[in-house]
């Protein structure tokens, strides 16, 4: 990539070099004015990133810091994952028929392990429990696991797919308390990433952002200080 800043410098250099050569007054005043704008503002972004000794202001980025972290976050939560939009997205999902939720997947990874333990616990505990103990007791219902499992799973599969269940989960999304956890939880998860921000992060981040509005920052300077010493050329 280009570096603009460079390139704008040196021909600036080049021109003034020429003009003092040439002994050409307007040429030099062109040259000089236009590598004096671009070398300023070569300088003025410097110090937007960078910390320079005894220049009050520079290295704004990195002295920021801990307000720079706070305006994302707070950009984050107000504009992206504020309660109205959040609400709206709910109503959104399941407005659309083709998005409503689809635990399939959930159900199927789930390990229903604990609730067959309590059915057999159940068992035992009940009237059959004596007479299951002339069998083997806990261990002659092991072979049941498997088709209880399956069947467990069809059962809560076809109940959360159920438009009541849907409608219920869409009303209960919808209530403040519900939304509010929600936001709490995302608000957590996103001053947890923010917190993992250091300054040099931020300070690359920013570059990276602007730093191709900075390269044109110095063209101009070298354009409009070429201007003045055009102007100044003849005044002087």
């Amino acid at each position: 990539m280009i570096n603009k800043s460079f390139i704008t410098n040196l021909i600036a250099s080049i021109v003034a070099i020429c003009g003092y050569i040439l002994d050409q007054n307007s040429l030099f005043m062109i040259g000089l004015f236009a590598l004096s704008g671009s070398v300023t503002n070569s300088l003025a972004i410097y110090m937007l990133f960078e910390k320079i000794p005894f220049l009050y202001g520079s290295g704004v980025i990195e002295a920021k810091f801990e307000t720079f972290k706070s305006s994302i976050h707070s950009l984050i939560m107000e504009q992206f994952f504020n309660q109205e939009n959040l609400k709206k997205f709910f109503e959104n999902e399941f407005a659309n028929n083709r998005s409503k939720y689809d635990f399939t997947t959930i159900i199927e990874n789930t390990d229903f392990t604990v609730a067959f333990d309590s059915l057999k616990s159940a068992v035992m505990e009940s009237s059959f429990g004596g007479m299951l103990g002339m069998f083997g007791g806990e261990k002659a219902l092991d072979p049941l696991k498997e088709p209880f499992t399956k069947k467990i799973k069809s059962s809560i599969n076809s109940i959360v797919h159920t438009d009541s269940f849907q409608q219920s989960l869409q009303k209960s999304f919808a209530k403040d308390d519900i939304q509010q956890d929600i936001l709490r939880t995302i608000d957590n998860i996103v001053k947890k990433r923010i917190d993992e921000l250091t300054p040099q992060i931020v300070k690359q981040i920013i570059q990276e952002l602007i730093k191709e509005h900075l390269g044109w920052l110095v063209i101009w300077g070298g354009v409009f200080g070429g201007l003045i010493g055009l102007v100044s050329s003849f005044l002087v």
